[in-house]
């Protein structure tokens, strides 16, 4: 497709496709999915039309006789449509048949989801940098438990307001490749407004708008933090039940996540609480209506802005790395030690993640880390703190210094 711009999706999703009758990608709305998918298929059903009322008055008969590789895109807005995919792949399960995408997230294990065993599901997040500057490179996570060193990854010094441009630009498509910043601006900030006003009543609920917009400002201002529930919706002026049915519309819509606490026997009095996170930081920018300076004059939200950029980056990296790792976060009960994020790899081993919005970082500055190598021993595959300075350096055993632009260099 001329001017496409590569995904990291890419490569895994043609070699799925190969080989399973149906794939499912989902991700937050105008993260690019249909863009990426309708270069693979032969045919395009776009259920979000006018083709959508044949699909609910007769799926199956509607889906028969169409050239495959075939599109379903927006599954979502007639879920009837699974169930005709399930029937014809339970007759044929020739590789190649279908490709799903939409932007609701899907529970696998409910009893009345059909395509348990006949399908494989991706997620698809918004573009990282590396995307955006047509940039191939091996997740952060696998370069550092392979020993790499990280040496002369760092590319070209990018400073604070160079980073908040990049955060505050985000992954979705339009505005991060092709707006002007104030355009760009003006997209997340309609965006954010549309979840409240639109997209809610598409997933079948009717919020009231005006709650919603305070309850999804709450949750921005505390993205990258461990926050009780509670104080999530109290800063919102909203029940505990509203809250729940809120935060569970917003993971519907993907535009919200947790990253969930680590555990492991090797050590004691953690908590369990999740952190809280936007799925992306220039969402956040747009919900909580900031620009770069806002961001500079507030040392609070410039440290939630740059551990959302950078676990959004984490994120979309974990589904193509060859490790396979999942990510969480650690903390005491007490909060005496933390690490912003534990990336799990296979057989217990792990890597520790700081994130800094700081030029200037120190030993004392990996000392959870070197806490954690400690305890963890043979299992510590290695640890970094990412900065916003320019240099690469030592800070302990198997500790780097990074800056965040590695993770894109």
């Amino acid at each position: 497709m001329e001017g496409y711009v590569s995904r990291l999706v890419d490569t895994l999703l043609e070699e799925y496709i190969e080989e399973i009758p149906a794939v499912m990608v989902v991700g937050p709305r105008a993260c690019g999915k249909t863009t990426t998918a309708i270069r693979l298929v032969s045919s395009v059903v776009r259920l979000d039309s006018a083709e959508a009322a044949a699909f609910r008055a007769s799926p199956d008969a509607a889906l028969r006789g169409r050239e495959e590789p075939v599109l379903l895109d927006e599954w979502q807005m007639v879920p009837e449509v699974l169930g005709a995919v399930k029937r014809t792949i339970d007759t044929d399960r020739r590789p190649g048949r279908f490709l799903i995408t939409g932007s609701a997230r899907t529970d696998p294990g409910d009893r009345f989801w059909p395509l348990t065993g006949r399908v494989v599901m991706m997620r698809m997040h918004p573009m990282t940098v590396a995307e955006q500057q047509h940039r191939s490179v091996r997740p952060l996570v696998d370069r550092i438990a392979e020993g790499d060193g990280l040496e002369g990854a760092a590319g070209a010094p990018v400073d604070l307001r160079s980073y908040m441009r990049l955060a505050l630009r985000g992954g979705f498509p339009e505005p991060a490749l092709e707006l002007s910043d104030r355009g760009a601006r003006a997209w997340l900030e309609s965006y954010a407004d549309q979840i409240a006003l639109r997209d809610a009543r598409t997933h079948g609920a009717e919020p009231d708008a005006y709650r919603l917009q305070r309850y999804l400002e709450a949750y921005a201002i505390n993205s990258g933090r461990v926050v009780q529930h509670k104080t999530v919706y109290d800063a919102a002026g909203i029940s505990r039940k509203t809250a729940l049915s809120y935060d569970a519309l917003l993971r519907d819509l993907m535009v919200v996540n947790e990253l969930p606490a680590w555990a492991t026997n090797r050590l004691k009095r953690l908590t369990r609480a999740p952190k809280r996170y936007m799925v992306d930081s220039g969402l956040l920018g747009g919900v909580l209506r900031v620009g770069i300076d806002d961001v500079l004059a507030s040392g609070d939200l410039l440290g939630t802005m740059i551990e959302t950029f950078v676990l959004a980056q984490l994120q979309a990296q974990s589904a193509v790395s060859a490790s396979r790792y999942r990510l969480s976060h650690l903390r005491e009960r007490d909060g005496r030690r933390e690490v912003d994020v534990i990336a799990e790899l296979a057989g217990g081993r792990v890597v520790g993640i700081e994130i800094k919005a700081a030029a200037g970082v120190g030993r004392s500055d990996a000392r959870h880390l070197l806490w954690l190598g400690e305890t963890m021993q043979e299992r510590f595959a290695g640890g970094v703190v990412l900065h916003t300075g320019r240099d690469t350096f030592e800070l302990g055993d198997r500790i780097l210094a990074a800056p965040i632009s590695t993770l894109w260099a």
